[in-house]
């Protein structure tokens, strides 16, 4: 006796897409079997042709709570998620206040999203100057690792780390095998924006700024064997670097976002700072070359970077407005509209936003239509398409670049452990090794 019962014609499981019966008990997947099976099950949901993905995990998520709770939230973010078919997410330790530099940082951050959370929501340390020694006990309080910056974050309470002290703790990590999750940009090759333009913002954080900072963090995996992943790369220029660390063997991985793999400096309207990010949206050129290096596996994650603000933050002078990109309800429809026009399929989208994300946070039973798995699926509508309102949006703050955009796809339902997920948020916390 099954709890639930999904069918699909097109069940995209790691081995590709095919016709199953995708059966729940308990809050797992129990059994994949012949899509016209008979079963004893308490609900029986048959999709028909509407596709059955597993459920995205995004592991870049800013949730900003507590302290920045007007900027977005646990209950606004994870609702967000769910609408976009995203069953776990991984929260950001900056922009809350008090960052998640600490074990009690940490506990305050936990009792601010205790039962809010309508998504799984794990959580990212993070490596400051001066907390070396937190750690350890933030690894073994069950963080997924550690962020860091190595140009200014843009928030004073989360300062970058200073090349010795990258090192520094890189080779502490590598004592107990935690990862450090790097945002890649050389401060000595960043400069003062210099008009309220896009292009002048542009020109102040060039792609050699990456480039150089990923060769860093390159060098430091070779020196210390920690293990490190490069986020959110917007410049081509890395791939190169990273292919051959890769093929060195070294334990170097990197991920993109959908608004470098979707969005163009040509598509940058006048003023319009909704696409300001850190580091930039670039040519058109660049993003074919990005889509390539995902192709080929150099770039291994699809996640949104999802960073939002209060409108008010967003002055239309690229100088000075806040930057960020809230797409958390939008990344899945986002990628599969450039992908599908790409010739990629679902199964690779799956792959990138699900399987590859759960991989990199060690996160077990997520990222998979597999036996044994939990439960976290999504019914989705390949052929559907409508323009964005971002008043429709659950983000807290009606402000993103895709406004007005036509994105295809929809998603129709999400099972969280085998239960629609609504308007009673039953996520859990996913803290642990």
């Amino acid at each position: 006796m099954y709890d639930l019962v999904v069918r699909s014609h097109r069940t995209v499981t790691p081995e590709g897409e095919r016709p199953l019966a995708v059966a729940v008990r308990a809050g797992r997947i129990a059994a994949l079997h012949d899509h016209a099976a008979p079963l004893e099950t308490a609900e029986d949901v048959d999709l028909r042709d509407l596709v059955l993905l597993p459920g995205l995990v995004d592991t870049h998520v800013h949730v900003n709570e507590p302290g920045r709770t007007d900027w977005e939230g646990f209950a606004t973010a994870t609702r967000a998620a769910a609408a976009g078919g995203v069953t776990t997410i991984v929260d950001m330790p900056l922009n809350a206040l008090p960052p998640t530099v600490s074990v009690a940082a940490l506990e305050e951050k936990l009792r601010a999203a205790e039962g809010q959370c309508h998504v799984d929501v794990g959580f990212w340390g993070g490596a400051v100057p001066g907390n070396l020694d937190d750690l350890r006990p933030l690894h073994d309080r069950g963080v997924r690792g550690f962020k860091c910056f190595m140009s200014p974050s843009g928030v004073e309470e989360f300062p970058h780390l200073a090349p010795e002290e990258i090192r520094e703790v890189m080779a502490g990590l590598a004592g107990f095998g935690g990862l450090l999750v790097v945002h890649a940009e050389d401060p000595a090759l960043l400069g003062e924006c210099a008009g309220p333009g896009y292009a002048a913002f542009l020109r102040s954080r060039p792609g050699a700024a990456e480039r150089s900072a990923v060769e860093r963090v390159v060098r430091l995996a070779r020196e210390t064997g920690a293990r490190a992943h490069v986020l959110h790369v917007s410049s081509a220029d890395c791939l190169d670097v990273l292919e051959a660390a890769q093929a060195d063997g070294l334990p170097v991985t990197a991920e993109t976002c959908p608004h470098y793999l979707t969005l163009t400096e040509e598509d940058v309207p006048e003023g319009d700072t909704a696409y300001k990010c850190c580091p930039p949206i670039r040519s058109a050129a660049n993003r074919d070359r990005l889509w390539d290096g995902l192709a080929r596996g150099v770039l291994n994650c699809v996640v949104t970077d999802h960073s939002p603000s209060t409108a008010d933050l967003k002055v239309p002078d690229f100088a000075a407005a806040w930057g960020g990109v809230a797409s958390l309800q939008l990344g899945l429809r986002a990628v599969w509209t450039e992908a599908s026009r790409r010739g990629h399929g679902l199964a690779d989208v799956a792959r990138w936003m699900s399987a590859a994300p759960a991989r990199l946070a060690g996160l077990r039973g997520k990222g998979g239509i597999e036996p044994g798995n939990d439960a976290d699926l999504v019914a989705f509508d390949p052929d559907a398409a409508e323009p964005v309102d971002a008043h429709r949006l659950h983000h807290k703050n009606p402000v993103t670049p895709y406004q007005g955009r036509r994105l295809k796809g929809a998603v129709l339902t999400t099972w969280l452990r085998g239960r629609p997920v609504d308007d009673v948020p039953y996520g859990t916390f996913l803290l642990g090794a």
